[in-house]
């Protein structure tokens, strides 16, 4: 922690002189602005808190590469984890904590059972731009104990219809043939002289067979339950509609979907030096599945009486199935039952989660000028109500259904107290009513014991917090500035992961030989096992801006919480203790001449809890939590005369081998790193392009993937993608 700050005065002390002294002549970069960190459009150098833009032109380079959301993250933001390249989310973090995330800033998330598949649903095709805000944060509720990014969607520009279109092959280099994954995206926008606009946009991709850096097929549900990356077909549509009564008032709906469905065709063995697909075990359950619909009627009025009015509707309807899995005594020892002990995992062991979600956002942007030149006042409220359950695939729950009504109410004041100094400062109240319902867990099997069904009583449950954040950014040039601050989220814990283990512990089994041994009438409440609260404090300093050719920032974080949530797979529990985190990133890129740039993104966290609930830091948190604290990437690119584009890249991380209980138990994670190339060319008034990732087909362990079940998962081996994408 102490060489973080030693390394920001650093910088300080070497650059801003520099600095300062920018020449009166070189042109200034504009200003980039941000909707996420405030709910109201703010400048980025008004904002103190670490922030990126990255605008369309570096999505359309990711996208040359891989159409991930995740992996887009793991190389352009240096607080992500690596991208575990599947499907679901699972360890995948944000300095070490939850990562909230929008679409045009309404939340796809399931607080009430957070199962971590979101940014694999996104279609970066369809988006305009990703804003990136870190540390800790309230302004849209639960969840954002990390850091909040939000894919903001394209928009239509005035003139006649406007159609994109990219498609792309990419196949692992192992096995062209049984590998070789199709990809077609296809967009239609346009403005009407009237007012209307829209904006229409649907891709398709394909799955198959995926392999790792010495040719091996990598398994279909490498993290036990999560879902994979192989034999899948995935579907995105957005319709957009937009009318500008004048220019000042605009209505607009949003409606989008995302399908996923993978079909494994075999069962995956854990029981090895690593996950690997179980050839003699055909897949038996039914496929894994995503269908989420989301809905948004949004309204805003730049001419309100109070200032800027945004309105918002939205409504949620989401469906995620998962993986079917079977008995194993070390990385899967907790099944539902089939009362067959020579047998013993039900055949209904495989869930889907259902939940639906809506609410309203209010914001409304005040200026003060009146009282103080400059100064604004964002306020506002948010109402949602989310009802969510999660059962086999029989219909039995096997979590306690809920229902939760939010209620929110926010000020956030922005101050100039100088041409160089800006404060911000605010606080939200948020108010969860918890409805929980009565249920019976089902029976479940585990090593050498029944866990019998059990009744789970349920009731009302109510928790309120107020959240603050206070910081300031300080003008050191036109183009640069120095950030520091304070800020706060609140979150309710899984609560559905909590309700879904109660009971599943030794002090309720039951002999094999007598599985119903307990006596008439056991149960357990929710009051007994329900989790509290979290508050995350998030304190930041930082330097960002530009000079000539070189634009960067350098962050030092330090995130707290003492009811930080951890889960441990082996033991299958979820607990809450004292945590501490800290951190730095680095990014810059510097344009060596008008055709070669070169850059990199840099990143480090690392954190301890209280393992024993002491009160002290005893132990390094789970690998599930920080897998690897240092990460980054190094890259060039170059552009020709003609139009042609090249790009390498270097993505390397550390290893990790701490101990995460008194008891000294470890978990080794290995280091790892890679090389990509990609290179584009205009044809045709469009664009083609080829890259290459893992350029040397390089064997290494997937860090993230192997932190969910502390069981190796290997990365990716070398592919290939060939693309072709134009506008007319």
């Amino acid at each position: 922690m102490g060489k973080i700050s030693v390394s920001a005065v650093m910088f300080l002390s070497v650059v801003s002189p520099a600095l300062a002294q920018q020449s009166q002549e070189q042109p200034i970069e504009l200003d980039p602005v941000t909707v996420t960190a405030s709910r109201a459009e703010r400048s980025v150098s008004d904002i103190p808190q670490s922030v990126q833009v990255i605008d369309r032109q570096e999505i359309d380079k990711q996208l040359q590469q891989s159409s991930s959301a995740s992996a887009a993250l793991a190389k352009l933001v240096p607080g992500f984890s690596v991208s575990n390249q599947t499907v679901s989310g699972a360890s995948e973090s944000y300095r070490g904590r939850d990562l909230l995330v929008l679409v045009d800033g309404v939340p796809l998330s399931t607080p009430l059972r957070d199962v971590s598949r979101i940014l694999s649903l996104i279609d970066l095709n369809s988006i305009e731009r990703i804003e990136m805000v870190a540390g800790a944060s309230s302004l849209y509720g639960a969840g954002a104990t990390g850091g909040t990014v939000n894919f903001i969607t394209k928009k239509a520009e005035p003139g006649k219809p406007r159609i994109t279109v990219n498609t792309a092959l990419r196949a692992f280099t192992a096995n062209a043939v049984d590998s070789v994954a199709p990809e077609l995206s296809a967009s239609i926008s346009g403005k009407a002289e009237n007012g209307l606009d829209y904006v229409l946009s649907g891709s398709g991709y394909l799955g198959r067979r995926t392999y790792d850096g010495s040719g091996r097929e990598l398994p279909s549900d490498a993290m036990l339950g999560q879902g994979g990356g192989d034999r899948f077909g995935r579907v995105n549509l957005l319709a957009k509609f937009g009318y500008d009564f004048d220019t000042g008032k605009r209505l607009e709906f949003s409606a989008g979907w995302y399908y996923f469905n993978q079909t494994p065709r075999y069962m995956t063995d854990y029981s090895g030096s690593y996950a690997r697909p179980s050839y003699l075990q055909p897949y038996t359950g039914q496929s894994v599945l995503e269908d989420t619909k989301s809905l948004s009627l949004r309204y805003t009025d730049k001419d309100f009486a109070l200032g800027s009015l945004n309105i918002v509707g939205f409504y949620n309807n989401i469906k995620k199935r998962f993986n079917y899995s079977k008995f194993d005594p070390l990385y899967n020892n907790l099944v539902y039952y089939s009362f067959n002990p020579a047998d013993p995992t039900s055949p209904y062991n495989q869930t889907t989660l259902y939940s639906d979600r809506g609410g309203v956002n209010l914001t409304i942007d005040t200026p003060l000028d009146t009282i103080w030149e400059g100064a604004k006042l964002t306020w506002g409220s948010d109402l949602i109500l989310e009802k969510t359950h999660q059962t086999l695939t029989n219909g039995q729950d096997v979590f306690t259904p809920l229902q939760q009504v939010t209620a929110a109410a926010f000020g956030q004041l922005q101050v100039p107290l100088t041409d160089r100094l800006t404060v911000r400062g605010g606080a939200r109240f948020e108010h969860f009513a918890l409805d929980v319902d009565d249920f019976i867990r089902p029976a479940a099997y585990t090593v050498g014991a029944v866990l019998p069904a059990l009744r789970v009583t349920g009731g009302n449950f109510s928790y309120s917090k107020p959240t603050f954040n206070i910081g300031g950014t300080f003008k050191l040039t036109e183009t640069s500035e120095i950030f520091g601050g304070f800020s706060q989220g609140f979150a309710l814990p899984d609560v559905g992961a909590y309700t879904r283990r109660a009971g599943l512990s030794r002090a309720y089994a039951c002999p094999i030989a007598r599985p119903n041994c307990l006596p008439a009438g056991a149960s357990v409440s929710y009051a007994s096992i329900s989790p509290e609260a979290q508050i995350v404090n998030n304190y930041e300093l930082g330097i960002r801006g530009s000079h000539d050719r070189f634009k960067g920032s350098l962050t030092g974080f330090i995130s707290t919480s003492s009811q930080g949530v951890t889960f441990d797979p082996i033991t299958n529990t979820i607990s809450q203790q004292k945590e501490f985190i800290y951190g730095g990133e680095f990014t810059g890129e510097y344009a060596a001449t008008d055709q070669l740039t070169i850059g990199t993104v840099l990143g480090y966290r690392e954190g301890r809890y209280d393992s024993n609930k002491d009160g002290k830091l005893d132990s390094w948190l789970p690998n599930n939590r920080i897998a690897t604290p240092f990460r980054g990437t190094l890259y060039a690119s170059y552009v020709f005369d003609n139009g042609v584009s090249v790009r390498v890249e270097g993505e390397g991380f550390s290893g990790r081998d701490k101990a995460i209980d008194l008891k000294g138990t470890r978990y080794k994670i290995k280091p790892g790193a890679t090389m990509n190339v990609a290179l584009s060319a205009p044809v045709k008034g469009g664009e083609a392009y080829v890259s290459v990732d893992n350029l040397f087909d390089t064997r290494f362990q997937n860090p993230t993937a192997t932190s969910v079940r502390n069981l190796p998962v290997y990365s990716w081996g070398r592919t290939v993608t060939l693309g072709y994408r134009k506008t007319f």
